[in-house]
């Protein structure tokens, strides 16, 4: 294994990709904001799998506080530099970019950032707001300086996934955007930087927001109201879940067609930590299943 190059400036990233550019290799990013664990590790694998041996795979590890708000955990969020950079190495990174925060935000909070539109007002939105304006300014920064031909995303962050994609189309940017999917405990608690953040109570209570998103897609062939009762079920038998929201949508978050493919995504506070999961469902028919509940909308939340 090679160790990564190593740029915290702009210049040294710059340099580093020079040479790639000159020779026409591809370059695929993987922005991350550290604290890597195995779902990172499969970015890293799909972004080499589709430049190939002869492309060069850029990481780039950058806690952003655009997109914390107000009592959220920026200062608690895990820095964990060295082992990120074993990982990388391990993965067969090229370059990983480590930038302090000027390197990043030259001169302060940027003047100029990146409206999300109307997608960024629901969900994760609604109740995180600005957190999509901080992410899309930090990726299309990260675009800007990297320069990639593609970039690798994780589907656990779906709406954030869907955000970029529409920012890539709209303000032509001429970048491929790859979904990875999301890479799951044998328990089916998926992988979160946050999860460290957990003791073995919450750990355990955690899981119930995977098991509700299976539920759903165990019901789905029943329609809408059926999958939403069913995962709801779940969610509400774990005392030590306090849920934010569970939605079923359209694969574009959209209205949850009658039949169809969609996708259902939950987040809920297991303690002081706050986690989000998301799976796709195929919804075969509306006929109510016999004894379950029908609701009238296509997400419900619980304070």
């Amino acid at each position: 294994m090679t160790q990564p190059v190593v740029a915290s400036t702009r210049g040294e990233l710059a340099d580093v990709l020079a040479e790639a550019r000159r020779s026409g290799s591809r370059i695929a990013l993987v922005p991350t904001m550290g604290a890597l664990h195995e779902g990172h590790a499969s970015l890293m694998a799909r972004a080499r799998a589709e430049v190939g041996t002869d492309g060069r795979v850029v990481a780039s590890i950058f806690v952003n506080p655009l997109q914390f708000g107000a009592g959220e955990d920026l200062d608690r969020y895990p820095r964990t530099l060295d082992a990120d950079l074993k990982l990388c190495e391990r993965e067969g990174v090229d370059v990983v970019f480590a930038p302090a925060l000027d390197g990043v935000y030259p001169g302060g909070e940027p003047l100029v950032t990146v409206s999300p539109g109307p997608l960024a007002e629901v969900l994760e939105g609604q109740v995180r707001p600005g957190h999509f304006r901080g992410v899309l300014t930090v990726v299309a920064k990260l675009f800007g300086l990297v320069r990639p031909d593609l970039a690798v995303f994780g589907q656990k962050d779906y709406q954030q996934l869907a955000l970029i994609r529409r920012m890539v189309r709209d303000l032509c940017l001429g970048i491929e955007i790859m979904g990875a999917e999301t890479v799951r405990e044998p328990d089916g608690l998926a992988l979160s930087s946050r999860n460290r953040y957990l003791d073995a109570d919450q750990r355990q209570a955690a899981v119930a927001l995977s098991r509700a998103l299976v539920a759903a897609q165990a019901h789905a062939s029943y329609g809408v109201p059926a999958a939403r009762w069913a995962a709801m079920s779940v969610l509400r038998a774990e005392p030590g879940l306090d849920v934010d929201y569970l939605a079923l949508t359209a694969p574009d978050l959209g209205e949850a067609p009658e039949v169809g493919e969609g996708r259902i995504l939950v987040a809920a506070r297991v303690g002081t930590t706050r986690l989000i999961d998301n799976m796709p469902i195929t919804f075969e028919r509306s006929v109510q299943k016999a004894g379950t509940p029908v609701g009238s909308t296509t997400s419900e939340r619980s304070s």
